[in-house]
């Protein structure tokens, strides 16, 4: 549907399944706040499960949610008490704003905010619109050599980066990463770039398997139907020894098991994945070999790191974008996230001449 210059096209999903292309009016930005005319839209796995499924854990979609929470955008208007950001300036916007307020913002842990609004996170709209409004100071310039699709992108890198630091990653580490999916593979970019001399991925597509062997794994196991166990034994086989961390990107049940049985004694495993509600795990194997099981939530104070590793070519995201569409065809892009083709689709949410 056309939209006029006078409206804002959003993809609202009204209820289970059911995407719309709708107009809503234009929001204007309030102190401390910038408008901005939303260019490019990563679709995340959660904006597809709130599709299918319309919850993830406790998070109920209750009322229409416009989607999209992996943003870049150009500044086009400005609220009051802004200083550091200028209308026509390009952004990556990091979508969970804290309350600023409670303990864990004071302990410097504002991830962990239990009043944080976030983007397409039910009761807060998301990104996918020609505009959108946001905290001025969870707005990141982009520098000129660095595209909006890159910056968009800085967010699941944000994920990778915050997760890396959780698992304590330092030059000359093994790194295991299971799950070659979106998220698995920014953690291994990001774990190169923190300085890990080898990882092993794990997925059960042989396809992405492959593109993550392109993408820089130096090892990749297809783990269908095998016994984690036994695909820790791999693990350790491909690395000369067992990894010193190992971080889950699956969510799965036996992938989990497999990042504790491989990860070595005093090592570390970080859950990144979100899978089932519960899940049974190898919990003696951790103990009695002091694996420390981490969880890794979003991200805190992970933006300028993910732009900084992007503008130094330290980290190339550019071959993650795999399919492309106009905010007109929302509901294509979906539907191609949903039957996992490729490995990110980026929506332009620009007005198309």
């Amino acid at each position: 549907m056309p939209s006029s210059p006078d409206t804002n096209l959003s993809a609202v999903l009204q209820s289970v399944k059911n995407l719309r292309l709708e107009e809503m009016p234009i929001p204007q930005p309030g102190p401390h706040q910038v408008q901005i005319a939303i260019q490019k839209v990563g679709i995340c796995g959660s904006d597809v499960h709130f599709w299918q499924r319309g919850y993830i854990g406790d998070y109920v979609v209750k009322a229409p949610l416009v989607l999209g929470h992996e943003t870049s955008g150009i500044i086009s208007a400005v609220g009051e008490g802004v200083t550091h950001l200028k209308k026509g300036d390009r952004v990556a916007i990091e979508p969970g704003v804290p309350c600023r307020r409670c303990d864990y913002n004071k302990e410097g842990r504002y991830n962990l905010c239990s009043h944080v609004t976030f983007c397409a996170t039910p009761p807060w709209h998301g990104t996918l619109a020609r505009y959108y409004v946001h905290d001025a100071d969870f707005c990141y310039k982009l520098p000129d050599h660095v595209s909006l699709e890159e910056g968009a992108l800085c967010e699941p890198l944000s994920v990778a980066v915050h997760a890396c630091r959780r698992a304590g990653i330092v030059i000359g580490y093994n790194v295991l990463v299971c799950g070659a999916g979106p998220i698995g593979l920014v953690n291994m970019l990001s774990a190169r770039a923190m300085g890990a001399s080898k990882v092993v991925i794990t997925d059960v597509s042989e396809e992405r398997l492959k593109f993550a062997k392109e993408l820089g794994a130096d090892h990749t196991i297809n783990v269908t139907g095998k016994d984690p166990k036994a695909v820790a034994a791999l693990v350790a086989e491909c690395l000369g020894r067992q990894p010193d961390c190992a971080i889950e990107c699956s969510g799965a049940e036996t992938s989990q098991a497999l990042a504790i049985y491989s990860t070595k004694s005093g090592g570390c495993v970080v859950l990144v994945g979100m899978g089932t509600l519960e899940n049974k795990l190898p919990i003696m194997d951790a103990l009695c070999r002091e694996v420390d099981i981490r969880g890794s939530f979003r991200y805190l104070n992970c933006y300028p790191t993910a732009l900084e590793m992007v503008a130094s070519g330290r980290v190339n995201v550019k071959p993650l974008i795999t399919h492309r569409y106009a905010l007109e065809q929302a509901l294509e892009a979906f539907e191609t996230a949903r039957i996992g083709a490729g490995i990110k689709v980026m929506i332009d949410c620009s007005r198309q001449q």
